[in-house]
């Protein structure tokens, strides 16, 4: 067996399934989410998540409590413990309450959903984490999105428009925002709520309103499809990337929606032709696109928009920085020229 890290061999390189799991559960404003494990899992994931929302200006460090796992109970058995974190947890008067089990709690058999059943005086809610029996960091994200939504009724449609599984880890998540609530006010529509960031239980009830769920990326398509068949909404694979793929946006959000695109889509081509003529001072210029690894997705896009600007790629151009995931929307690459031209004029 080969242990060479090959970028190819994706599944050294996709995360832990808890983490995926509390992105999303700590972004329930109000809760409390237990990590039913040994201690050092919390304290991993509560560092990680609390370092990131200070990266985005954040001050509320994440809500979590961990079972505490011991020798003792992985010998014998944790739900004592998970009992125990429950307690706590309910003693806080939280909004409701995330059980998430990590692979030792899985591996030994806990029937943490027993536990959960209890009547705590709050909503309790299982979550599937158990990486080590299958499952990486986005499929924490998609089973903590399916789980919340089991937690909505459908309702009736109100032709807004649900933004799904947001990075929330992402240092662009708010600018990744603003972008596509400027793209949909275009059409005339708003959003009904940002599913899950930010976002309290009492909204998340009214998850089934929107006519349309965009999904952040293709990987989501199962949480897609589970709203889909949970509400009967319809939805779109991913965020806006690139020119062309900016304005078909556009197009598809108003077929569903049942509004007109020509507007948007003749005043979006006008905001792109701005942004262009903003950086004709690097047309011509030799350019080097670094496809290896986690940046390989934003190749594209980045030859899209260096063909726009008649810029050159060759290996011997001048190495520009790509984002991790594609820019989104034309904003997105407003920014990524910006960054382009801080090197090229290094």
């Amino acid at each position: 067996m080969s242990s060479n890290p090959l970028p190819s061999n994706t599944s050294r390189f996709e995360g832990c399934t808890l983490t995926g799991a509390l992105s999303i559960t700590t972004s329930v404003t109000g809760s409390v989410s237990i990590v039913h494990g040994p201690s050092g899992c919390a304290h991993h994931n509560f560092s990680l998540l609390h370092a990131t929302a200070l990266e985005h200006d954040g001050v509320d460090a994440p809500s979590i409590i961990s079972s505490c796992l011991s020798e003792n109970e992985i010998i014998f058995g944790g739900e004592a413990a998970l009992e125990r974190a429950l307690a706590r947890a309910a003693s806080l008067n939280p909004a409701c309450i995330f059980v998430l089990s990590t692979c030792i709690a899985e591996t030994i058999g806990d029937d943490a959903g027993a536990v959960c059943r209890v009547d705590w005086g709050v909503p309790v809610i299982p979550v599937q984490t158990g990486g080590f029996l299958g499952g990486v960091f986005d499929k924490g994200v998609n089973n903590a999105l399916c789980t919340i939504a089991d937690t909505a009724a459908p309702s009736t449609r109100q032709g807004t428009v649900n933004i799904i599984g947001e990075k929330n880890l992402e240092y662009e998540v708010e600018e990744n925002h603003a972008e596509l609530s400027r793209l949909l006010s275009a059409l005339g529509l708003s959003v009904n709520i940002r599913f899950v960031h930010h976002v309290s239980p009492d909204e998340i009830a009214v998850l089934g309103r929107a006519s349309l769920n965009v999904l952040r990326d293709e990987g989501q398509n199962p949480v897609g499809d589970h709203l889909r068949a949970r509400f009967g909404t319809a939805y779109l694979p991913s965020f806006p990337s690139g020119l062309f793929c900016t304005l078909q946006f556009l197009k598809n959000v108003a077929a569903v929606c049942g509004v007109p695109s020509h507007p948007a889509v003749t005043m979006e081509q006008a905001v792109q032709e701005e942004v262009l003529a903003e950086f004709s001072d690097l047309a011509h210029t030799r350019i080097a696109l670094n496809g290896a690894g986690l940046a390989g997705s934003s190749c594209g896009i980045a030859r899209e928009v260096a063909g726009a600007l008649t810029m050159k790629v060759s290996p011997r151009g001048c190495r520009v920085p790509l984002p991790v995931s594609p820019p989104v929307g034309t904003a997105g690459i407003r920014r990524m020229l910006h960054r382009w031209r801080r090197m090229i004029n290094a």
